[in-house]
């Protein structure tokens, strides 16, 4: 139960800061934005609809087709989210804008607000509906892949609004919604990055002790063979920070100058030295000791 709170609050936070975004940046300055957001927007600069009701209204039949075919659990949050959005769109309908004018500087602030609003939603389990369901939809029954039908819908979508906006605004939008994907994108993969690193050499037991010694980082040894002399060889496979990465190096060619290191970008680090508190890791150590301790009699 808390944990549904807590989607749901996270859901209502994401859809606030996406309504804010469309109203803030995006419509007074008549750009555009994908899926049924931008059908919304387009009915808007044409028959000055609120898109606050438009939205609602277009996403009730997929709601009911999403009901049947997606689950419960999931269209419960997309229906939370999607309601969340129009509501929200109502509520701050008509807030102005900071950079009138300024087109490219709308576009890159209604990408970076309308991406973060939807990062935030997705990274809860939440969608804003319409495209979302129906992208679901063709992934399950024409196997499309996720990344084409989105990328399908939202061009469609912006190249109609071309001869409503213009083809200027047309291109800021796709601005826009390409930092809005850069921006989703970092919201879900976690703000915090670290660096994983593969070492391959003939003394990895002994740099792993360094490692542990001088950086108190621990690491894992795979096992590996070489392609070409067929002999097998330890794989030292270990996670830092990113401000760890020279001290990493230095360690390794100490240890072995010749040591083959393969350093890559790791998003969402979790577990001990990276997501737990100190208090927890203090807990989860007591724990430890006391599975570790033997029982009386033994």
């Amino acid at each position: 139960m808390r944990q549904h709170i807590q989607n749901v609050t996270m859901i209502l936070l994401g859809a606030l800061i996406c309504a804010f975004g469309v109203n803030y940046f995006t419509i007074p300055n008549q750009l555009a934005e994908g899926g049924l957001t931008g059908v919304a927007l387009i009915l808007k600069y044409t028959f000055d609809l609120s898109p606050a009701l438009t939205t609602l209204a277009l996403n009730i039949p997929l709601f009911i087709i999403g009901w049947r075919e997606l689950g419960r659990t999931s269209m419960v949050y997309t229906i939370i989210g999607t309601t969340a959005f129009s509501l929200f769109l109502w509520v701050t309908e008509d807030i102005g804008t900071p950079v009138d004018g300024d087109m490219l500087l709308a576009a890159l602030y209604a990408g970076v607000s309308v991406g973060l609003g939807l990062g935030i939603i997705f990274r809860f389990g939440g969608t804003t509906g319409g495209a979302d369901i129906v992208v679901r939809l063709a992934n399950k029954y024409f196997g499309w892949s996720m990344g084409r039908a989105m990328f399908t819908i939202d061009l469609a979508v912006i190249l109609s609004s071309a001869y409503i906006i213009g083809r200027e605004k047309a291109m800021y939008t796709v601005v826009a919604v390409f930092i809005g994907g850069r921006v989703i994108d970092f919201v879900q993969e976690g703000a915090y990055a670290a660096k994983a690193a593969f070492i391959i050499s003939n003394l990895s037991a002994e740099i792993s002790s360094k490692m542990m010694d001088d950086m108190n980082r621990g690491t894992t040894l795979l096992k590996g063979k070489g392609g070409y002399t067929g002999r097998d060889k330890d794989v030292l496979y270990c996670v830092v920070h990113r401000n760890e990465i020279t001290r990493l190096k230095k360690v390794v060619h100490s240890v072995d100058p010749y040591a083959f290191v393969v350093i890559s970008d790791v998003h969402d680090v979790l577990g001990e030295g990276f997501s737990f508190t100190e208090e927890e890791k203090q807990k989860m150590f007591l724990e430890k000791q006391s599975r570790e301790r033997p029982a009386k009699g033994e």
